[in-house]
């Protein structure tokens, strides 16, 4: 297996193209586990971290353009992107341990593909896309248009993803999210919910993006929820309508995590509770 540490995107792309059995790495804490589980045997390593773009947070048209190698740690560490998207910045706070968020990216948390990503369902919501790169150049997708299954994206041979952006936020706008899990910490998500919205000046919902990951083989973007919202001010016919959206949207399984009614019965929970949560943080500005 050869390990590669190309310095530019275009080396990067060159090696995947000419290497189909390549493996991107960024954070690694995916990619290593099923290495050493022998899960994959990849015939070489593209470590991208020493891409200087890879590494950087930057404004970009008044939004926030994250490298694909920046971890869970430095998003968090950063003032400007936890203020403006801090349901973004706390799901991926939700990957793994504090030693695992020094390694953890939120791009590998996409491209792992797993139903219950963490960071995922927040950056739907958030309405965040990725620039891709690969051998016909540079190209632009939304976020829920990457997974396609367990384990599978829509990314052609030679691409991967070089960054994400998270739009500019209009006044009176917030989002959050979150997850259930059985134990307190360090846990796979059960459901994970994400709100993002928008107010006007009196408090009503102008905006609104509604997302559930971990009850379907890919995470959710639900128009009807922010329908369900939009237009109100968030009483309780809003947020009961909210939670019957919610729940009829879910296509969990049954497994020893929990059952397809659990899993329906607390997508409506959460998206009741991460939708106060955001509306209370807009009404703050």
């Amino acid at each position: 297996m050869n390990y590669e540490t190309p310095r530019s995107v275009e080396d990067a792309v060159a090696l995947l193209v000419a290497d189909q059995n390549a493996r991107v790495l960024a954070g690694g804490t995916d990619l290593l586990v099923r290495l050493r589980a022998g899960q994959i045997a990849p015939s070489a390593i593209i470590d991208i971290k020493r891409i200087d773009q890879m590494r950087v947070i930057t404004q970009e048209d008044n939004g926030f353009r994250i490298g694909a190698a920046v971890t869970g740690a430095e998003m968090s560490e950063h003032a400007g992107l936890k203020a403006a998207w801090p349901g973004v910045v706390e799901a991926t706070d939700l990957i793994g341990s504090t030693q695992v968020q020094g390694r953890a990216t939120a791009v590998g948390n996409l491209c792992n593909a797993g139903p219950a990503a963490d960071s995922v369902p927040a950056l739907v919501a958030a309405c965040a896309t990725v620039r891709i790169a690969g051998p016909k150049g540079m190209r632009d997708a939304a976020v829920e248009d990457i997974p396609t299954a367990p384990g599978k994206t829509s990314l052609a041979r030679g691409e991967f993803i070089t960054s994400f952006f998270l739009p500019s936020r209009p006044a009176n706008s917030a989002d959050a999210y979150l997850r259930f899990i059985p134990r307190t910490e360090m846990d796979i998500a059960v459901v994970g919910c994400a709100v993002s919205l928008t107010l006007d000046a009196g408090g009503t919902i102008t905006q609104a993006r509604v997302s559930l990951g971990a009850v379907a083989p890919k995470v959710l973007l639900i128009q009807e929820a922010a329908d369900a919202i939009i237009g109100t001010q968030l009483d309780d016919a809003a947020l009961d309508a909210l939670a019957t959206v919610a729940s009829a949207a879910a296509k969990p399984i049954d497994d020893k995590r929990g059952t397809i009614a659990f899993r329906k019965d607390v997508s409506g929970v959460l998206a009741r509770r991460a939708a106060k949560i955001a509306y209370a943080r807009a009404k703050k500005g």
